[in-house]
């Protein structure tokens, strides 16, 4: 379950009693402020006199006090939800973006499969227009909570130009190194040399044929930047305070996940594998996608940018998932599974410098959460 934080139940108030401020002692300021009942205290002190007061004791003291009403945090007093309802806007807000991006790859009937390039045409179109509409509901979300990010909008959400030359290259070179076994295994069973293989990739003849192949448009431009705008631009900044950051890592994957569960239904329709096998690919598809999207989640957070998730999803959806069984029947199998193991050594010994938020600049979601008090997030140092 999400836990609640008081960060939706606080920072409505742009002036006034800030986020955990405690309501004012009622007797040790009577005397030197004037407001509901205070006068009257400090009147009654002074014609008493001391020794009344000593007589009256601590009870006589909360009798005095009752006159004056305790003060109420600001953002209660101007009728912001509390954290509970905080959090099911901001869960509910997920999973309508969830359904709306898997529902408009939908809204266009046809017999023909998803591969095919007409579908793929049609998808393009509907599900850019829901991803173009996305940031409403952020929008909406924050005048729903009353949360006041302390940011743009489109800061809040990655688009920035701060630091983005470090956050566009260095995550990708991090998720490069994780792939360092399956480059080696595309390299070995390349037929050309490295020298044909750039000229390959720089000639512009190869790019056109790209950009009019309506799959490699779809797996390496259109869907890594509307998912990862859907699924963690927009997603991330509502679920983070109510869950916290680490929580919310592996939490917007979740929907990630599950949004990928639609592939079942083409599969069955098409009869593609046997429905065993197709619902045993759809498991393995989300458990792969739910760890990819906490990847890229972590990327969007610690960097404070889009591109650099964006980027990290177009080249896995290159790459696709490393052929491990292959790389064990390989005729160079021990260096290949070495280059496996360093890959992923040196993976985990560099994410943490790689993502270090001192070469990004200040991170719009740990800005939020310091609003709210949390100034201690394991994720923003």
């Amino acid at each position: 379950m999400l836990r609640a934080r008081s960060f939706c139940f606080s920072v409505g108030a742009e002036s006034g009693a800030g986020p955990g401020t405690a309501p004012s002692n009622d007797v040790s300021h009577a005397s030197g402020r004037r407001g509901p009942g205070g006068s009257g205290i400090a009147s009654l002190r002074r014609a008493a006199g001391p020794g009344a007061m000593a007589a009256l004791g601590g009870d006589g003291l909360r009798l005095l006090s009752v006159s004056r009403p305790e003060r109420q945090p600001e953002s209660t007093a101007l009728g912001g939800p509390g954290p509970g309802l905080c959090c099911w806007v901001s869960v509910f807000s997920c999973l309508s973006l969830a359904c709306s991006y898997v529902g408009s790859l939908y809204v266009w009937k046809s017999e023909l499969p998803r591969d095919h390039p007409a579908v793929i045409k049609r998808r393009f179109t509907s599900v850019l227009v829901v991803s173009s509409l996305s940031p409403l509901c952020v929008l909406l979300w924050r005048e729903l909570t009353g949360i006041q990010p302390g940011t743009s909008l489109l800061t809040l959400m990655g688009f920035r130009l701060e630091g983005i030359f470090p956050a566009a290259l260095l995550p990708l070179l991090l998720t490069m190194i994780l792939f360092l076994g399956p480059l080696m295994q595309l390299s070995m069973d390349c037929p050309c040399d490295l020298a044909d293989g750039l000229k390959v990739v720089l000639a512009p003849r190869s790019w056109a044929r790209c950009l009019t192949d309506m799959r490699w448009l779809r797996n390496q431009v259109i869907a890594p930047l509307t998912e990862e705008l859907v699924f963690r631009a927009c997603m991330l900044p509502m679920l983070a305070p109510c869950t916290g950051l680490g929580p919310a890592v592996f939490t917007c994957p979740l929907f990630f996940g599950v949004a990928h569960f639609h592939h079942i239904f083409e599969q069955l329709r098409f009869r593609q594998s046997s429905v065993g096998s197709i619902f045993l690919s759809a498991a393995f598809q989300f458990s792969y996608t739910a760890v990819f999207g906490a990847y890229t989640a972590f990327l969007f957070i610690r960097t404070g940018h889009l591109i650099g998730p964006v980027l990290c999803h177009s080249f896995c959806n290159y790459m696709g998932f490393p052929a491990v069984c292959a790389a064990l029947e390989h005729p160079q199998r021990r260096p290949l599974l070495a280059g496996y193991a360093l890959g992923v050594g040196l993976f985990l010994l560099l994410l943490q410098p790689l993502t270090d938020p001192k070469l990004y600049g200040s991170l719009p979601l740990c800005v939020l959460l310091e609003r709210a008090g949390d100034s201690e997030a394991p994720l923003c140092s």
